[in-house]
């Protein structure tokens, strides 16, 4: 076996967290060139940290080798969220994720349509009647009602009490899950994560009479599965209206308006209105360019390896989503949006990205959130034409905590007529 490409440094000295959460895009970047290999050693958050970059490591460690990397059962999301699919292993996760695939399936899959295109159309309708809009602000405010009407019957239109101060209160739970983890309280002053431990006593309060006294939808549905202990539903409901869907939801459908952003995409934007099959390819080079998660953390629950590498027990390692649907390897001319790659050299390789995860511990919503965007992609496809508004904005990216605009970004929409032509186009 080969020795990892790298140096973790020393303890604290030798931390480049810092310099990966300001640009982990470049920091991935500088050592694959350095390395000249796609799986290399560095320190993360004070420990030895792996870093797989490349396609075959990503499966090796989330698919293959499944049951040899496992979720830090320290982390943060399970001291905020509790035991839940996300955060639990072996037998656990597997008995859990049994129990709720049938929410995310089949029946309750088609019944969800309806709401998809309400929401979308209510958020959606009147885009070309107002001003230049800030797109991920708009589309995670339509994530936002997408995932409290569907998990918890919370709907602006029927309890705007209630789902404004669910949304404040997801928003609290998330700043504080992401801020350092230190519960502190002073007069007239809270640390972050204090905050959010409060945020989620009183969301986790919300969820227990949702689930005692609403008996419809999905919320009606988890309170009758078979779940391990009483706690359990509340904790996923609490896991499902994080404030984390909605900005994955939001991070897609603005990668997807800028990438089909003005009067030069107009022939891409009409091709995908008329063939279902490209909008499909076109969602695909979207998730792979700009996968809505930097990636995720593992532990080596015993010695082995990934791509002939040795990997200690008890070592943690890091796959970079980026960067693994950039591996030249698989996806030739990695950095340009290439659509009819999916028909193509890439046809049937899906399974090879890692945007909401792979393998057995994949996104267990994933098809849900592909119904989402297929639905307000083929409604903005169908009623609007848009371009970037002024033209001249940063379109630059930021990755942490999910992918967005480094700054906010306005597109200007115009709705196309009768004919599905557009008579004027914002400059």
């Amino acid at each position: 076996m080969s020795e990892l490409p790298g140096n973790a440094g020393y303890p604290v000295l030798g931390d480049r967290s810092l310099e990966f959460y300001k640009d982990p895009v470049g920091f991935c970047d500088h050592r694959l060139e350095k390395h000249n290999s796609r799986v290399f050693r560095s320190r993360l958050l004070n420990k030895p940290t792996v870093l797989v970059c490349s396609v075959r490591g990503m499966r090796e460690v989330l698919h293959e080798k499944s049951s040899v990397f496992l979720k830090d059962p320290t982390d943060l999301m399970t001291n905020m969220y509790g035991d839940t699919l996300v955060t639990t292993n072996g037998e656990e996760a597997c008995l859990l994720r049994l129990s709720l695939s049938s929410l995310f399936t089949g029946a309750c899959l088609e019944s969800w349509n309806n709401d998809l295109i309400s929401v979308c159309e209510r958020h959606l309708q009147a885009l070309s009647s107002s001003e230049p809009q800030c797109v991920y602000s708009l589309f995670k405010a339509l994530g936002t009602e997408l995932v409290l009407g569907l998990f918890l019957n919370v709907r602006p239109d029927e309890h705007p009490q209630l789902y404004q101060e669910i949304t404040e209160l997801c928003t609290q739970h998330w700043h504080g899950l992401i801020s350092a983890p230190v519960s502190l309280k002073v007069p007239l002053w809270s640390s972050g994560f204090s905050t959010a431990l409060e945020a989620r006593d009183r969301l986790m309060e919300i969820i227990k009479d949702k689930l005692e006294n609403d008996k419809h939808g999905l919320v009606g549905s988890l309170g009758s599965l078979p779940l391990p202990h009483p706690i359990c539903a509340s904790q996923h409901l609490l896991l499902f209206i994080s404030a984390l869907i909605p900005k994955a939801l939001a991070s897609l459908l603005t990668s997807f308006t800028l990438a089909l952003s003005g009067p030069q995409q107009e022939k891409m934007r009409q091709r995908a209105k008329a063939e279902p099959e490209f909008l499909r390819c076109l969602l695909l080079e979207v998730q792979r360019l700009w996968p809505p998660f930097i990636g995720g953390r593992r532990i080596a629950n015993k010695d082995t390896t990934i791509e002939g590498f040795s990997v200690p027990r008890g070592q943690v390692v890091m796959y970079v989503s980026h960067a693994v649907h950039r591996d030249p390897e698989v996806f030739q001319q990695p950095d340009h949006f290439l659509p009819d790659r999916w028909t193509g050299r890439n046809a049937g390789q899906e399974h090879l990205l890692c945007c909401l995860g792979n393998g057995p511990r994949n996104c267990i919503g994933d098809t849900l959130t592909d119904s989402f965007v297929k639905t307000a992609c083929s409604y903005l496809l169908t009623h609007y034409d848009w371009a970037l508004d002024p033209p001249d904005q940063n379109t630059s990216y930021k990755w942490l905590p999910a992918s967005r605009p480094a700054e906010p970004l306005h597109l200007s929409f115009t709705r196309l007529d009768q004919t599905g032509s557009c008579p004027t186009h914002p400059q």
